[in-house]
Order: structure tokens, then sequence, then C-alpha cells
């Protein structure tokens, strides 16, 4: 049986790495066959064919709309700028292709919601491409929640911090630009938001604030253009079951690169987890003699699967590239239609409509509930 005939459109940091996971998935799992890279689509013709070379894609072209057309494609994966993401995927749909979507949806909340309709009038697979929680670490978290192992869960706190913008003489580029978004909060703070959910589920309500720490940024072609949109955003939440919660997210952060802390407390003990150190977590349960209390380090092993296909020895580690890998395989899941673990765009839709009550919040100066549905 042949493998997916896939499409790519955009070929920059993501794009890559959707490269590397169709390339990758059946080396790695084995139980799938193998994809058939068949059509990359870029900015101007010239780099698709570079790109496509590189990437291993038999067809190049400089028009994504091309890939609509070509019934050798299957599914498309589009990891193009997030305000060219509704239009993309929402074609891709209605050309009867699966698509797998970067984070987030779309800038616009109306955007987001025609692309769930649209996923549901084609009966095709949508999923966004929310690859942190396909960590092995994550699931034996969640399974240890599941199993009261740090007992009802009160209280989480997550932050999630980047360093990419702290710089004031960086030049203005896109992702200031008021159309891709609110800036922390759906460029960036949709990754914690899509660990909560994995956990907890969605969130319920918010209050949020957010800052501006440079009001404006060089051009370079010389001047300078304000700032349309806030790099630091702070949220108290409330989660399902009575959980309090806590998000803060900063792109501005100077010395952090890819920070997303967890702490999660329960009425027996703590969980504490840091994406900068993905292989780990730490363990705190409130039994035993006091003076032999600690928190214990867990690593990577095995027996987290699917560490496993990558790695056949504990503490060695897994890489960003793997979990979406791990990704990719859970599409090929869904496109089989067995259960799979990813995040579609009904969820996807939901962690929006979250951002969107954020922004209002903050606008509002008030707690806003998260509509559901």
């Amino acid at each position: 049986m042949a493998g997916l005939g896939v499409g790519l459109i955009g070929t920059g940091y993501m794009g890559k790495c959707h490269a590397l996971a169709w390339n990758a998935v059946r080396q790695i799992f084995g139980d799938v066959e193998r994809p058939r890279l068949v059509h990359l689509a870029e900015a101007n013709a010239d780099l698709a064919r570079v790109r496509a070379s590189e990437f291993g894609f038999e067809k190049a072209t400089g028009d994504w709309r091309d890939l609509l057309a070509d019934p050798e494609v299957q599914v498309i994966s589009v990891t193009t700028p997030n305000q060219f993401h509704a239009e993309m995927a929402i074609a891709a749909l209605q050309a009867g292709k699966h698509v797998w979507c970067e984070k987030p949806m779309a800038p616009a909340l109306a955007d987001a919601e025609r692309m769930l309709a649209a996923a549901r009038a084609s009966g095709r697979v949508a999923i966004m491409g929310y690859n942190y929680i396909q960590n092995p670490v994550m699931r034996q978290i969640r399974a240890l929640i599941e199993d009261g192992a740090i007992g009802d869960i009160n209280h989480v706190r997550v932050e999630i911090d980047e360093d990419f913008m702290a710089d004031p003489q960086a030049l203005f580029y896109w992702k200031s630009e008021a159309s891709s978004g609110y800036g922390a909060l759906d460029d960036f703070a949709v990754h914690p938001l899509s660990l909560l959910w994995f956990l907890f589920g969605h969130v319920e309500a918010v209050i949020a604030d957010m800052v501006k720490p440079y009001a404006e940024r060089p051009l370079a072609e010389g001047g300078r253009r304000a700032v349309e949109n806030h790099d630091i955003a702070s949220v108290l939440m409330h989660l399902g079951g009575g959980i309090s919660a806590v998000l803060m997210a900063n792109r501005s952060a100077w010395g952090r690169k890819g920070r997303i802390a967890l702490q999660i407390f329960g009425s027996k003990g703590s969980i504490l987890f840091d994406q900068e150190r993905m292989n780990e977590f730490e363990l705190y349960q409130a039994s035993g003699a006091p003076a032999e209390q600690g928190y214990r380090k867990i690593l990577s092993a095995p027996v987290h699967k699917p560490y496993d296909r990558f790695i056949p020895a504990p503490g060695h580690g897994l890489g960003f590239n793997d979990l979406k890998i791990i990704e990719c395989r859970e599409l090929h899941r869904a496109i089989a239609g067995e259960n799979y673990s990813a995040i579609d765009f009904a969820n996807g839709l939901q962690i929006e409509r979250s951002v969107h009550a954020m922004a209002q919040s903050f606008s509002e100066q008030r707690w806003v509930s998260v509509p559901k549905g």
C-alpha cells in the first residue's frame, strides 16, 4: 500500500520540522507506509526548487494553490506565518486534503471558526502542530495525575519565556504586526495552553494583563515603526474541577531560550517540569519519613512510550524534532480512523477562544468566561 502523498506549504523553521517528520516517521515507527513527498510550495519558484531538493520533494512550485489541484497530494502541511493559516487550511480542506496546520489557527477568531467548519464539512482530518504534548514525559505526568499520585490538583502555574524579542534594537518584523495576532498570547502562550488542555481540559475563565516592553522597533530601511501587539502577558485562570491557574508569557526574557515551566500542586504532592530540560521532571510525594522527603528526578526512558522507538537506553534524551515525528505518527492514526493524541481543529478552536477571552479581559479589565462549543 502506498504511503500518504504529502504537500508542504512554507519551508522556514517549522516547514523544515514537518519535512523532517515526514521523512522519519516510517523509520522511527515502522508501522506506517513511507510517506511520498510529492509537492512543495514556497513564495517563489526558485526557492521552492532549492527546498524541494533539500527536503526530498518530487515537485516544487511558487504558487501554493498548485498543491490543491494535485491529485497525488492527500495531506498538506501548512507552516506559513499565522495570518495565512486560515485561507490555506480552508482551501486545502475544500480540495479534499487532510491538513496538518501549525499553531495558532488564525489571528481572527472568526477565521478559526471557519477553519473548523471547513474541516467538519470536508470529513477530512485537520490537526494543529502542538508537538509539546507529544513528549513522553508529558504522557507520564498525565498518567501520574490520573492515578492520583499527587492527590487532588488545586493549583497550576505555567510560564513560557524566550528572548527572541528581548533586544530593543532588533528590527521590526511580522510578529510585531497586529495582523499576526495579539503577540505573546496567540503566537506563544498557546503552547502552555495546549499542555493545560492535555492535562486538565480547557480553560474556563480568565483575567489578563498585557505589556509592550518596547513601544517601537527600528526598520531595516531606516526609521522606526510602532509595535502593534504585546510581548508580555500575565493571566489568572480557572480550570475545571476548581483548579486555579496562572499563566505568564514573555517573548522578551533575556536568557530564556525555550522555557515552559510547569508546576502542578496537589493535596498529596507536586510535579515540576521545564521544557528547557524536556527529558526529565521532578515528583514530590508527601509520604514517608519527613526527614527523607524531597523531589525525585525522573529521566526519560524506554518505559515512557514511545521513547523506546527512538532510543533503547534511558537518560539519553529526545529533542524538539522528535516530538514532531511523534505528532506525525498521531496524524497517521487520525487519518486511519484510529484513536489518536493530537489537538484537532475543534480543540484548537477552544484554545483560540481562551486567547481571545484573555484579550477581551485585558481590554475590559475584568474576568471573562471562555465560551464553549
